[in-house]
């Protein structure tokens, strides 16, 4: 098992493990349990996720796909550009 990614949250980590289930690639989300501990921990770091060994490769391509996306041309509100509309 190898960890392939901090998400910045808890949701990111709920979006980026659909999207690599839906793509085949079993993940688990350690650190999940230590949300709660917040206060006391550092902000980075805490959630991590986790895939086999021959398919961190491919799962770190997509996560880097996904951070790369741009918005499409008038999918962006006025008010944030910049921003994705989902």
């Amino acid at each position: 098992m190898r960890r392939i990614y901090e998400p910045e949250s808890l949701m990111e980590a709920e979006v980026l493990i659909l999207m690599l289930a839906s793509e085949g690639i079993p993940v688990h989300l350690v650190g999940r349990d230590l949300m709660g501990a917040m206060g006391d921990l550092p902000l980075q770091g805490v959630l991590g996720l986790v895939v086999d060994d021959e398919q961190a490769g491919c799962a770190r391509q997509l996560i880097d796909a996904y951070n790369a996306a741009q918005p499409l041309a008038g999918d962006e509100p006025e008010s944030f550009p910049g921003t994705l509309i989902c």
